[in-house]
């Protein structure tokens, strides 16, 4: 147990980036669904933070899609849970 809240607070650090609305969306996600990830999907979510925000950005706010696959699913499944 204690690992896995380690591993969170590590990604929700991970999650500051320089734009506000990045911060508290992605801090959002991570509290309140990164618990319910497989392993697959907390893969997609590391590979989705290497990402620079500017990108991020177009991405979360629906202006672009990505290219790669694994990152497009992790994105859909922060912007449908954003809007729940």
């Amino acid at each position: 147990m204690e690992r896995r809240e380690k591993r969170q607070r590590q990604i929700r650090w991970r999650c500051r980036r320089g734009a506000r609305e990045l911060d508290l969306l992605l801090s959002a996600f991570v509290d309140r669904h990164y618990h319910a990830l497989n392993d697959t999907e907390r893969r997609q979510f590391d590979r989705l933070l290497e990402s620079p925000d500017p990108q991020l950005s177009d991405w979360l706010c629906q202006n672009a899609q990505p290219t790669d696959p694994e990152i497009a699913a992790i994105v859909k499944r922060i912007c449908a849970a954003h809007r729940d």
